[in-house]
C-alpha cells in the first residue's frame, strides 16, 4: 500500500506497528464485540444491522462482515471507519502505542506528494494551538477568559478540549499560518479563510469570536466552531465542509466522551458546544453536541458501535419536538434505543445542569420517555382528545410511524396509538400506510434529481456487476484462493502445476499470485498480504477468503485442483466463444480469426495438461 505518504514511513516501522497494534482492542472502541469461540463479532459499523455479522480474528489480525462483505486488516479497519488514508492510519496507530516515527526531511517535490488531507489536518491543528494561546496566553484572550468563567467552565475543561479565541483582527490567522509558509489556498481549503470580494487576498473566517476546535475520532482536528461573547449576529459560526470536515459525519465531543459511552452504554446528544462542555464538566461525560444539523444515519452508525441506548436532551421548544420526530425511523433501524427529556421552559442543558446539579439531571434523564411514547404524549398535550384533537394527534405521529422500516416495531406502536386514542386500528395503519407511499415518491424524485447532477458512471457499475457475477461462477477458484491463505502447505504444489493460469477471475488470479510472491507463513501474515494491496475490492475477497475456517488436507485439495482443471477447457471454450460472437456481431473479421485459432490451441493445450496431472495423481 504504498501510496501518498507511505514512501516516507520505513517498511520496518509499519511492520513494528503492526506488531504491535491489536485489531480486537482497536475495533472495540467503535464496535461492542462479544467472543465466540476463536474469533469476536458484533454490529457490522458500515451498513445497518440488527444481527451480528461482524467478524474479528485475533489470530489473523483481520476483520470481516458477512453482511456486506467489507474487510481488511487494523490499518484498513481505520481507513473505512473514520476516513483516513493509509499513512494517517499508520501515524495514528503509532501514537497510540508509543512509536517513534522518523521525520525526514523532505524535498520540494516529497512535499507536492503529500496528501491534500495530510496538509489540511496540519493545518488545523496550527490554527487550534494559534487560537487556544491566544486564549491562555496573552492580554488578547483575557475578555474570553472572563467570559468562560463566568459561564462556570475551569481551566482543567478548555484545555482538555482545547478552546480558544480568535482575535479581533481581518488577518491574525491568515499571518499566522502564512509565518508557517503555508500558501493561502491551502488555508482557504481548510475554510479557515475568505476570499476578498475583489479577489485580492483573504481574510480570517472567525474574528473576536470563542473558538471550540472539532476533533474527529482519531482525535484529528478538522473543522471550528466560532461563538460571539454579545448579541451580534451570527451567535454561532462553522467551519464549511472540507475534504476532512462533514458535519454529517461527526458530533462534537464524541472522541472525547465515547469510553465513558461504551462504559455507561448510553450517550446524552445535546444540541450546542457549551451544553455537551457543562455536562462533561459535572461528571456527565458521555455526552456530545450535534453540529448545527439535525441528527443523520450517519451520527447513528457512528455511535452505534459503543452505545445502546441514546437519550436526546432537547429545549423545551417546536425545534426540539421536529427533531425528535426525524430521528424516531434513523434510530429504530439502527436498533438503538432512544429516549426524549424535554427540559423545563426557559432552560438548555447548560443553564439546568448548572442552576440544579448533575443529579437533578440524571433524575430527569432517568424519567426520560420513550421516543414514540413522547410524540403520542406531546401530541395529547397540544391537542387533546377531542375528535378534532384526535385527527391532528393521527396527523403529527404519521410520518414518525412511517420512516420506521421494520415491520415489527413500527406495527406495535400503530396499536398503543390506536389503544391511547381509541381509533381502529386498521384506520390508523391505513393512514400510515398512505404516508409510506408519499415518503417513497419523494425518495424517488429526490434520487431522480440527484442522478442529474451525478456524472454518469453507468459503464463502471455494469463492469463492476459483471466482475462479481463471474466471480460467483468462479467458487472452484475461490476455493484454491482460500486453500493458499489456509493451507500454505499446498503453496509449492499449485505453483508447480502452474493451477493459476486457470484463473480466469482477475480479481483472483492477482490474489493467488501475491501469495506465491508472499506466502502468508503465519496466521498474521494475511495482515500483511492486505497492506500489500491498494484496492479495497481485493482486500475484502481477502479477508472473506481468510476468516473462514475450514478443515484442510492434501487428498481433499488436490480433489479441488484437479476439478478446477478438468473444468478448464469448458470454461475457456465458453468464454472464447462469447468473445467471438461479440466479434461477429461487430463485423471484425480479423478478432474473429485470431479468436478462433486462440480457441483452437487453448482445447489442444488443456486436453495435454489435464493429462499430465492426472498421470501425477
Amino acid at each position: 500500500m504504498g501510496v501518498l505518504l507511505a514512501n516516507f514511513i520505513p517498511e520496518d516501522k509499519i511492520e513494528e506497528i503492526k506488531n504491535a497494534a491489536d485489531i480486537v482492542e482497536v475495533v472495540s472502541e467503535y464496535v461492542l464485540l462479544k467472543k465466540t469461540g476463536r474469533n469476536y463479532n458484533g454490529l457490522c459499523p458500515f451498513h445497518s444491522e440488527k444481527t451480528p455479522s461482524f467478524t474479528v480474528s485475533p489470530e489473523k489480525q483481520i476483520f470481516h462482515c458477512f453482511g456486506c462483505s467489507t474487510g481488511g486488516n487494523v490499518f484498513s479497519f481505520l481507513m473505512k471507519q473514520d476516513g483516513l488514508s493509509f499513512p494517517e492510519s499508520v501515524r495514528f496507530l503509532a501514537r497510540r502505542y508509543g512509536i517513534d516515527l522518523p521525520r525526514p526531511e523532505m524535498t520540494g517535490k516529497m512535499r507536492q506528494q503529500v496528501s491534500e488531507r495530510e496538509q489540511l489536518y496540519k493545518i488545523n491543528r496550527d490554527a487550534m494551538d494559534f487560537f487556544h494561546g491566544k486564549l491562555v496566553g496573552g492580554s488578547q484572550g483575557d475578555k474570553a477568559m472572563v467570559y468562560l468563567k463566568r459561564r462556570g467552565f475551569s481551566r482543567e475543561i478548555i484545555d482538555r478540549f482545547y478552546l480558544g479565541y480568535a482575535p479581533d483582527a481581518w488577518d491574525a490567522l491568515l499571518n499566522y499560518l502564512k509565518h508557517k509558509r503555508v500558501p493561502a489556498e491551502m488555508i482557504e481549503k481548510a475554510g479557515l479563510v475568505i476570499a476578498r470580494k475583489d479577489k485580492n487576498g483573504f481574510y480570517d473566517r472567525f474574528r473576536n469570536r470563542i473558538i471550540f476546535p472539532i476533533l474527529n475520532m482519531s482525535r484529528q482536528t478538522v473543522g471550528f466552531g466560532g461563538r460571539v461573547m454579545d448579541d451580534s449576529l451570527p451567535k454561532y459560526l462553522n467551519s464549511p465542509e472540507t475534504p476532512v470536515y462533514n458535519k454529517r459525519r461527526l458530533l462534537y465531543g464524541l472522541y472525547a466522551a465515547r469510553n465513558k459511552c461504551r462504559e455507561e452504554g448510553s450517550v446524552y446528544i445535546v444540541e450546542g458546544y457549551f451544553d455537551q462542555l457543562a455536562l462533561y464538566q459535572r461528571g456527565v461525560e458521555n455526552a456530545a453536541a450535534t453540529l448545527g444539523t439535525a441528527l443523520t444515519p450517519e451520527h447513528i452508525h457512528l455511535m452505534k458501535g459503543f452505545v445502546k441506548r441514546a437519550v436526546l436532551i432537547f429545549d423545551s421548544d417546536e425545534a426540539g419536538l421536529k427533531a425528535s420526530e426525524r430521528s424516531v425511523g434513523m434510530f429504530v433501524s439502527e436498533g438503538v434505543e432512544v429516549h426524549v427529556v424535554m427540559l423545563p421552559k426557559g432552560h438548555d442543558p447548560d443553564s439546568y445542569i448548572s442552576e440544579f446539579g448533575p443529579e437533578a439531571f440524571y433524575k430527569l434523564a432517568g424519567n426520560a420517555l420513550e421516543v414514540m411514547s413522547f410524540l403520542m404524549t406531546t401530541a395529547e398535550k397540544k391537542h387533546g382528545l377531542s375528535v378534532n384533537g384526535k385527527l391532528a394527534i393521527l396527523e403529527d405521529l404519521r410520518r414518525p410511524l412511517a420512516s420506521i422500516e421494520d415491520v415489527n416495531p413500527r406495527q406495535l406502536y400503530i396499536k398503543e396509538l390506536s389503544e391511547r386514542l381509541g381509533i381502529d386500528e386498521s384506520a390508523v395503519l391505513e393512514k400510515v400506510r398512505e404516508t409510506i407511499a408519499v415518503l417513497k415518491r419523494e425518495h424517488e424524485i429526490q434520487a431522480r434529481r440527484a442522478e442529474r447532477f451525478t456524472p454518469p458512471a453507468e459503464s463502471m457499475t455494469i463492469h463492476k456487476k459483471r466482475a462479481q457475477k463471474s466471480r460467483a461462477e468462479n467458487r472452484l477458484e475461490q476455493q484454491i484462493v482460500a486453500m493458499m491463505l489456509q493451507y500454505p502447505e499446498m503453496l509449492l504444489e499449485i505453483e508447480k502445476s502452474n493451477v493459476l493460469d486457470y484463473f480466469m477471475d482477475n480479481t483472483l488470479l492477482f490474489i493467488g499470485k501475491l501469495i506465491l510472491e508472499h506466502p502468508p507463513g503465519t496466521e498474521k501474515g494475511i495482515s500483511n498480504l492486505m497492506s500489500m494491496v491498494d484496492d479495497a475490492e481485493k482486500r475484502n475477497i481477502l479477508a472473506s477468503l481468510s476468516i473462514k475456517e475450514e478443515m484442510w488436507n492434501q487428498r481433499d485439495c488436490r480433489k479441488i485442483i484437479s476439478k478446477l482443471i478438468s473444468h478448464s477447457p469448458k470454461r475457456h471454450e465458453i468464454s472464447l466463444k462469447a468473445q467471438i460472437s461479440a466479434a461477429e456481431r461487430e463485423n471484425n473479421q480479423d478478432l474473429v480469426l485470431k479468436l478462433l485459432g486462440e480457441l483452437q490451441k487453448i482445447t489442444v493445450l488443456n486436453r495435454k495438461q489435464m493429462n499430465d496431472v492426472l498421470k501425477e495423481h
